[in-house]
């Protein structure tokens, strides 16, 4: 077996390397990665070389979005067969400390996360996992919409802290590929409207072509005057001034959720708006229990992960997939593969 990774050495400064096939302990499985999104996490860590705490100090290997196919197992490893394909939850917390105990595991600070530093990530040909975080793949879900389970997660999580019963509308704030998610999970979970802004036209027609009911640009309406009405927002933008204008447009009782991740640590918030109207303010950190609700979305045909896929790249090409949002605005989402064989700039979509 060759084990071939795209290493992160410092800002800009990405590598192809070979590196050792790792071995599964007792209760993992070895996986052969199929496929791996590329999240704005990967982004940062490649131009900045550091996300708040958590900095590059070491080579990394990136990526957190996976899925592949179960190659070999470790002693102990009984829930999956050689052969099975599976979605890779990326966080394996330690089992054993309040929050886990709770079911908070998303919470766990001693959670060994893909891709943040020291842990290595998914841009590689082979990597091991506890086989409690491989969720087997049903044969309609590709390798694809495998690997966005992660991202779609996100989107599931954001919806079960927003208590979406079914019937609401929805205002859901930035139209990235988080934003696009959130939309989607909430209208497959019962929400009946979903209002969706962005500034960015291509991602607001994605938006109105997977289910949006109305879209806003904001660079030629503001929310302010756009009459918006919702019971629940879900910011997926990170900007600040996103979470504010979002809460004022909330009915009496609603609930504001933050999903984005803002660059800054402290943003101001309508006081007064929070108080009169008696809205919920919550934050999200990643999700826990989610992959087998998600997975049962895409399989079910709910969801259309496969519809935010912008462009394939190989392992080689994987440089020119962390630029591939930064070098053109329709881009959505990446996906490397490592068994691609590289080629010239590719632009061939997933559909």
């Amino acid at each position: 077996m060759q084990n071939r990774a795209a290493v992160l050495h410092g800002v800009g400064d990405l590598r192809i390397e070979e590196v050792p096939v790792p071995e599964p302990g007792p209760k993992e499985v070895l996986v052969e990665v199929r496929a791996v999104g590329v999240c704005g996490s990967d982004v940062h860590y490649y131009d900045h070389g550091r996300i708040g705490a958590y900095v590059v100090a070491a080579p990394l290997i990136l990526g957190h979005e996976a899925a592949g196919v179960v190659v070999a197992q470790g002693s102990e490893a009984s829930r999956h067969q050689v052969g099975q394909r599976v979605a890779l939850e990326p966080g394996v917390p330690c089992g054993r400390c309040r929050q886990c105990r709770a079911g908070r595991y998303n919470l766990c600070p001693d959670v060994r996360f893909f891709a943040t530093p020291p842990i290595h990530g998914a841009f590689c040909t082979y990597l091991t996992i506890h086989e409690d975080f491989a969720f087997p793949l049903p044969d309609t879900v590709s390798d694809d919409a495998g690997a966005l389970i992660e991202p779609l997660s996100v989107g599931v999580w954001a919806c079960r802290k927003a208590r979406l019963a079914g019937g609401e509308h929805v205002l859901v704030t930035g139209a990235g590929p988080i934003g696009l998610l959130a939309m989607q999970a909430a209208l497959a979970l019962g929400a009946t409207e979903v209002t969706i802004t962005d500034v960015n036209p291509s991602r607001l027609e994605l938006a109105r072509q997977t289910g949006a009911t109305r879209t806003i640009n904001l660079r030629s309406q503001p929310l302010s005057e756009a009459g918006v009405e919702a019971e629940v927002l879900l910011e997926c933008s990170g900007h600040p001034a996103a979470l504010a204008d979002g809460i004022r447009a909330l009915a009496p009782a609603g609930v504001a959720v933050a999903v984005g991740m803002s660059p800054g640590e402290e943003a101001t918030i309508p006081l007064a708006a929070l108080q009169n109207r008696e809205l919920t303010l919550t934050g999200t950190f990643r999700y826990a229990n989610t992959y087998p609700t998600a997975i049962g979305l895409v399989a079910a045909g709910r969801v259309d992960l496969e519809a935010i896929v912008s462009g394939h790249y190989a392992l080689d090409e994987a440089e020119q997939a962390l630029q591939a949002g930064k070098n053109d605005p329709q881009s959505v989402k990446a996906v490397v593969v490592p068994s691609q064989a590289a080629t010239a700039q590719r632009a061939d979509g997933a559909r």
